[in-house]
């Protein structure tokens, strides 16, 4: 399995603070099958963004998997929050954000309300030639409330990541209900520990795809765990998907542009 959101990098957010427990998440995440990691620290207006830093504490995670003999493959990327700063930024320079320095940028939303003209900003991301991929949509009270914002981006062509953890109950019922709407009409593609630590928030996949797999399709779960996380770690377009169900059924109707509104009664 292939973990595409993981605070795995020490002291540079909110996610380990010492080597010895970026150690200790990298073994926890190899011996639940994970085999591939994508470190992501945040890159917010909390938590600055700086790809030397990132390099050097990925240079020494590296040497300590190594002594440990962790067989964990590594990159890096980021949580992108949608600052103008950083939106500006990232368009200047596009591989200084994304995901193993590929196409595909992990998008994260703010906790509560979601900014002015996200498409808009979704869309200059994409001229500017980035895949977003966005993280945990369904632990958003706000896409919780009103889902049908984000079947208008999917139709767009998001990308959409979820978390194990939200899959398996553990981010609360509301999340797990959206997650599992989410699944059951197939517009997600990628699963992701989004991993902080050992304990609350662990690098932990296998639970969450093995109940996919027995809910939904083994098919379904390889994809999501496997297959489409993979082409996004090498920068290749993602494999060929399920259709997604529902996208334009009536009760996503309030995403459509208001002139489709009136063709649509």
């Amino acid at each position: 399995m292939i973990d595409l959101h993981h605070h795995l990098l020490p002291g540079l957010d909110d996610g380990p603070k010492d080597l010895e427990t970026s150690v200790a998440m990298a073994r926890m995440a190899a011996d639940d099958g994970i085999t591939h990691v994508v470190a992501t620290p945040h890159a917010s207006g909390r938590y600055a963004f700086d790809p030397a830093a990132v390099a050097d504490r990925l240079s020494a995670l590296r040497e300590a998997l190594a002594a440990e003999r962790i067989p964990l493959t590594l990159a890096t990327g980021c949580d992108f929050h949608l600052s103008y700063d950083n939106v500006q930024d990232a368009i200047a320079h596009p591989r200084k954000y994304t995901l193993n320095q590929t196409d595909y940028l992990l998008i994260e939303l703010p906790d509560h309300g979601l900014p002015p003209h996200l498409s808009e900003t979704f869309y200059e991301l994409r001229l500017a030639g980035m895949v977003p991929i966005l993280t945990h949509p369904e632990r958003n009270p706000t896409l919780q409330a009103d889902p049908a914002r984000l079947a208008h981006w999917v139709r767009d062509g998001m990308l959409i990541q979820i978390t194990t953890s939200s899959v398996l109950g553990q981010m609360g019922s509301k999340a797990q209900k959206m997650a599992h709407r989410l699944l059951t009409d197939r517009w997600v593609h990628f699963l992701a520990t989004d991993a902080h630590n050992t304990d609350r928030r662990p690098p932990l996949m296998r639970a969450a795809c093995d109940l996919v797999a027995r809910k939904y399709s083994p098919e379904y779960a390889h994809t999501l765990c496997i297959a489409n996380p993979q082409a996004v770690f090498s920068g290749l377009p993602l494999p060929e998907q399920e259709e997604p169900r529902r996208l334009f059924d009536e009760d996503n109707r309030l995403a459509l542009p208001w002139w489709r509104k009136l063709f649509t009664r």
